[in-house]
């Protein structure tokens, strides 16, 4: 068993890593990866030459370098746990949970921030179920979920931007602020718990560590529209809503994107 290391230097977000995973799981030789996201490496435990590996990772374009390899004597297990099912599921339920609220609430608060939020949490369900789906799974089911779920998330993010336009240009009324306000908060709770079952399971398997970089981003989004509140209240005016509700639909679009990269 050989075991090689290699430094992705686009490696960033959760749709690189199944990127990454699509691309070199068919290969017959590679027995298990590693992912080190934070630190933007990946270590590959594989029989026979790594120049096959390289030459995959490097067909992607994300700026992949081989750093070194070496003969391994390390114990290669089954990647997939049964408890990293079960944690994916529950931040999937907390997700997909606060996504209906979040819309029904940003509906009738007519808030955009609280819609865009709801939608970040819809691709982080997406995501999440991804992994689910990817594990165990056949590469052509995945590239199917991939696609259909790249397609899903790009057209709501579309729909939200239109709709962030034509408030732009009409005279929307102004965001009702405690509700902004009450349900991200609740949602940034839901957050922080998912952050705490992931953190607490520690796992350095792609999927989770990327489930949780994804999540931490959700906070940032939470806090933008509670932010938003903040300033609608002051200044009884919408503007500030209509902005974070555009970035988080920007990010929306983003992820969207990439995840549509999975299916080629």
């Amino acid at each position: 068993m050989n075991k090689s290391t290699f430094r992705i230097i686009h490696m960033d977000c959760p749709s690189e890593e199944q990127l990454i995973r699509m691309k070199l799981e068919p290969l017959s030789e590679v027995k298990r990866i590693e992912f080190d996201i934070p630190d933007r490496r990946i270590v590959v435990y594989h029989d026979g030459p790594y120049q096959t590996i390289d030459t995959a990772l490097t067909s992607l374009q994300l700026g992949s370098t081989m750093e070194h390899t070496e003969v391994s004597n390390d114990v290669v297990n089954d990647i997939n746990d049964a408890s990293d099912k079960d944690l994916l599921r529950k931040v999937l339920a907390i997700n997909a949970g606060f996504f209906v609220i979040e819309v029904i609430a940003g509906v009738l608060a007519s808030s955009m921030g609280l819609i865009a939020d709801s939608l970040d949490m819809l691709a982080d369900a997406i995501v999440y179920g991804m992994s689910l789906a990817a594990v165990g799974g056949a590469m052509a089911r995945k590239k199917l979920i991939a696609r259909l779920s790249g397609y899903f998330q790009l057209a709501l993010a579309v729909a939200g931007l239109a709709e962030v336009v034509r408030r732009f240009a009409g005279a929307e009324g102004i965001p009702e602020y405690r509700t902004m306000m009450v349900v991200s908060l609740f949602a940034l709770m839901g957050n922080a718990a998912s952050l705490y079952l992931l953190h607490k399971r520690k796992s350095k398997e792609a999927h989770m560590e990327a489930s949780y970089i994804f999540t931490s981003n959700d906070v940032i989004a939470n806090i933008g529209v509670i932010v938003a509140g903040t300033i609608v209240y002051y200044t009884h005016n919408g503007i500030a809503d209509l902005v974070v509700g555009t970035l988080v639909f920007f990010l929306v679009a983003r992820g969207a994107v990439r995840i549509l990269q999975l299916a080629k």
